[in-house]
C-alpha cells in the first residue's frame, strides 16, 4: 500500500512539472523608471540584485524555478512584489503614486523589510543583502529623486488623493 502512496505521488509530481507559471521575462522599457529618473550605477546595480527580481518585469530566475510547486510559490511572490512596486511600470503611474512609491522605498529599506527574508533566507541571494552602507546609497537617491518631483511639479500634484467610498 505504501509503495502504492509513493508511485502515485511521484507520478503527481512529474505531471505537475508539464504545469509551470508564466516567466516575468519582459525587455519593454518604456514605462521603465530609468526613463525618467537618474539612477548611478551603484544604485542600479543594488536594485539589481536586491529588488528587481520581484519589482520588475525582468526576473532572474533561479535553478529551482524550474521545479514545481516551488516555481508557483515563487510566481506569486513575484506578482505579490509587482503589485506593490514594479519599477518597469514606474512612469505609467501619476507623479503622486511615483513619488509615493519613492516614499513608500525609503520607508522599507529603512526599516529592513526589503529585500523579504524569504528572498535571502537559507544562502539564496546573498549578494542581495543589504549593508547599512547600501541601504542608506537606495534611501538618498530616492530621497534625490522625491526633491527633484518637489522641484519639478505643483506640491498639490504630489500629494496622493485617497479614494472615497
Amino acid at each position: 500500500m505504501l509503495k502504492k502512496i509513493l508511485l502515485l505521488l511521484v507520478v503527481i509530481f512529474i505531471i505537475l512539472q508539464f504545469f509551470r507559471p508564466e516567466k516575468n521575462n519582459s525587455n519593454d522599457i518604456t514605462y521603465d523608471i530609468s526613463t525618467k529618473y537618474e539612477i548611478p550605477e551603484e544604485v542600479n546595480n543594488l536594485l539589481k540584485v536586491s529588488c528587481n527580481d520581484c519589482h520588475s518585469n525582468k526576473t532572474e530566475y533561479p535553478w529551482y524555478a524550474n521545479i514545481q510547486p516551488v516555481g508557483w510559490w515563487l510566481n506569486d511572490h513575484i506578482e505579490d512584489g509587482k503589485r506593490h512596486l514594479n519599477f518597469s511600470e514606474f512612469t505609467k503611474k501619476s507623479i503622486a503614486v511615483q513619488n509615493h512609491k519613492l516614499e513608500e522605498t525609503i520607508e522599507m529599506v529603512e526599516k529592513k523589510y526589503m529585500p523579504i527574508d524569504d528572498y535571502t533566507k537559507f544562502g539564496l541571494h546573498e549578494e542581495a543583502n543589504l549593508t547599512d552602507e547600501e541601504r542608506n546609497e537606495i534611501i538618498n537617491w530616492a530621497e534625490t529623486q522625491m526633491n527633484y518631483l518637489k522641484q519639478t511639479y505643483p506640491a498639490d500634484s504630489l500629494i496622493l488623493k485617497r479614494k472615497r467610498n
